[in-house]
């Protein structure tokens, strides 16, 4: 009896576990190789959560009181990406925001300040007055794939440092952002979101930050968005360098694709993915240089054009008003169209 305690109490302590099992049962094939691969994913999981949680932040906004208190009128999350304060986070988080408060992991809560914003991205960066502050890196969102495994941190509904997970369910999406604009190159993933993730970092199993977490679709399950990484280091240079991001408008709007081997070798081509125009603005520059739907951008001035994000890096640093060359194929007729781009408007 005293033996069948002793057991029993070192079976419920997690003691003497090989002693439990009885005589002649044996794990099944598979079956601890498996466990093996679980351990190493909660490994991995947990280590980017160590590596990376500490650079998330709450963010909340407020107006002034008569008493010149804050009061809440939202929240949300963001993710620092340098040591001097500078937080990564969505438009929609803080836009008309006349105060701003950033709660760190350690608890502190900073005032910020808007360092400036793009609707046109759902991007926007702010600042708090602090140094030596844990951040995160900004990883290549363009390396992606279909099926890889992602981590979302935030802050859904004030539960700070929240963790999920999932995979990359779909690339090249496109989404209206609340303002009613289309925001193109879009990352689809089944990360579970819930209101005040918004602005939170999605980040991969090697701890780099690949997108920015933006949206969910209400009353769905496992649809979640994120603003690629690529597009948040471009915006975040624009912020930083001019405190708004300019670019040039072609009234196009397009999504990267993967080209057919046969069209790549017939015209010689050095990248297999260009930029289609889904759509063209009638009264934009591209219709004017003769622009078609399903058109096929494969270069701009001679240099090749893999994605979106190429394009409105291209148009970021051109003049504006200057011809610029964009190579189209069309069926199996290869242009060079000649468009001069307008200043997108606010």
């Amino acid at each position: 009896m005293e033996e069948q305690v002793r057991r029993t109490l070192n079976l419920i302590s997690g003691e003497d576990l090989a002693a439990s099992v009885p005589p002649g049962t044996q794990a099944g094939p598979g079956e601890g190789s498996d466990l093996e691969l679980l351990d190493a994913y909660s490994r991995a999981i947990v280590k980017v959560v160590e590596e990376v949680g500490p650079a998330v932040v709450g963010i909340t906004t407020g107006s002034p009181s008569p008493r010149q208190a804050a009061e809440q009128a939202g929240a949300g999350s963001g993710v620092l990406i340098a040591p001097d304060g500078y937080i990564l986070t969505n438009d929609h988080v803080v836009a008309q925001a006349r105060l701003l408060q950033a709660t760190l992991e350690d608890g502190r809560t900073l005032a910020g300040e808007i360092v400036g914003t793009d609707p046109a991205t759902d991007l926007a960066v702010i600042r708090v007055n602090a140094a030596g502050l844990p951040f995160a890196s900004l990883g290549d969102s363009a390396a992606l794939r279909v099926g890889q495994v992602v981590i979302a941190i935030g802050n859904p509904f004030g539960f700070q440092s929240t963790v999920s997970t999932g995979v990359v369910s779909a690339l090249g999406r496109a989404l209206r952002s609340r303002a009613g604009r289309l925001i193109e190159n879009i990352i689809q993933h089944s990360a579970p979101l819930n209101p005040g993730n918004s602005g939170g970092p999605l980040v991969d199993s090697r701890g780099r930050v690949v997108g920015v977490n933006t949206a969910i679709i209400m009353m769905a399950q496992g649809l979640g968005f994120a603003i690629p990484a690529n597009t948040g280091k471009w915006v975040v240079s624009q912020l930083l360098t001019h405190g708004r991001v300019r670019r040039g408008y072609l009234g196009l709007v397009a999504r990267q694709r993967a080209l057919e081997r046969r069209l790549v070798r017939f015209h010689r081509l050095s990248a297999e993915s260009a930029v289609e125009a889904i759509s063209v603005d009638p009264q934009g520059p591209a219709a004017q240089a003769g622009f078609r739907e399903g058109d096929l951008v494969v270069s701009i001035n001679g240099q090749p054009l893999i994605s979106v994000d190429d394009l409105h890096r291209f148009l970021a640093e051109w003049p504006i008003g200057e011809p610029v060359t964009l190579t189209v194929i069309r069926g199996l007729e290869r242009l060079d169209l000649q468009v001069r781009p307008r200043e997108a408007k606010a």
